[in-house]
């Protein structure tokens, strides 16, 4: 949500989305960046949001704005500052040396843009540059231009880059979002595109308008025939421990510890919606 657009930021107080993002770089003028700088800042203060975490994307550090959009925004209650065009963990090491000076309470991540070849390349170092780190989140729109790749709804061109920066998430345990899907008037497109990176392992997906969260919501959120499984594999494991047993057959299927750990996270992540939409109701 451009910060510039306050109107956009009331709005995000009754979204069923996850997370807000208030953007300072691509969605806001050089000449309004001060001033939108002062309504993330306001917005946040007021507060209203909820259980949703609410993020800010900064300019990068190597622009005329980034420094103090960073020293400014560092103590204004976010949950995580969001930094573009993320390429080296020096830079990452920077903005968190750049929060600290300027007040950022220990709990507040940093979340990175990987947008660049190098980016991608980097993306193991990025990951675990700082305990402050939170997620990685793609942008294909950049990173297909450097690559001269096509957009294609297979998405086969940047199935490399894909899967090098979920590797690198999962190997620092952050999360990962996938990439804004920006025609929005190809809902069969944006469904494939959200099946596609569930089933690569992103967490989420990055959007930039209302009328597609509630497909994204759909895509990524356990269905209830998976809630329901995993509730019955968890309680059969349970039991199976009890009679000393570490492995045990649900429904003809070997069911061992791995297989209980996914289970308890789908739970969790099923409770924590449930939890959010109480909120937002």
């Amino acid at each position: 949500m451009p910060g510039a657009n306050t109107r956009a930021m009331e709005k995000g107080r009754t979204l069923p989305a996850d997370v807000l993002i208030f953007d300072l770089e691509d969605s806001v003028a050089p000449d309004a960046k001060a001033e939108a700088r002062q309504n993330i800042v306001d917005a946040v203060k007021e507060g209203g949001y909820g259980k949703r975490e609410i993020v800010v994307r900064a300019n990068a550090l190597n622009t005329p704005w980034g420094n103090e959009d960073v020293s400014t925004l560092a103590s204004c209650g976010a949950d995580a500052m969001l930094m573009p065009k993320v390429e080296s963990a020096d830079t990452v090491r920077q903005v968190a040396a750049l929060m600290e000076a300027n007040g950022a309470p220990d709990d507040m991540a940093i979340w990175c843009m990987i947008e660049s070849p190098r980016g991608v390349l980097h993306a193991e170092e990025i990951a675990d540059a700082s305990p402050r780190m939170g997620a990685l989140i793609m942008g294909t729109a950049d990173l297909g231009k450097e690559l001269h790749a096509a957009d294609t709804l297979d998405r086969i061109p940047f199935l490399t880059s894909l899967q090098l920066c979920v590797l690198a998430a999962r190997a620092a345990g952050i999360s990962i979002l996938d990439a804004v899907y920006f025609d929005l008037n190809d809902d069969e497109g944006f469904a494939q595109s959200c099946k596609l990176g569930k089933d690569l392992g992103f967490d989420g997906k990055t959007l930039i308008h209302p009328k597609t969260i509630a497909e994204a919501n759909k895509a990524f959120a356990p269905s209830e025939e998976e809630i329901a499984w995993s509730k019955k594999i968890m309680a059969a494991h349970e039991e199976a421990l009890k009679e000393g047993k570490g492995i045990v057959l649900v429904d003809g299927k070997l069911i061992e510890n791995l297989h209980v750990i996914a289970a308890q996270r789908m739970v969790a992540m099923a409770d924590a919606i449930k939890e959010l939409e109480a909120d937002a109701s």
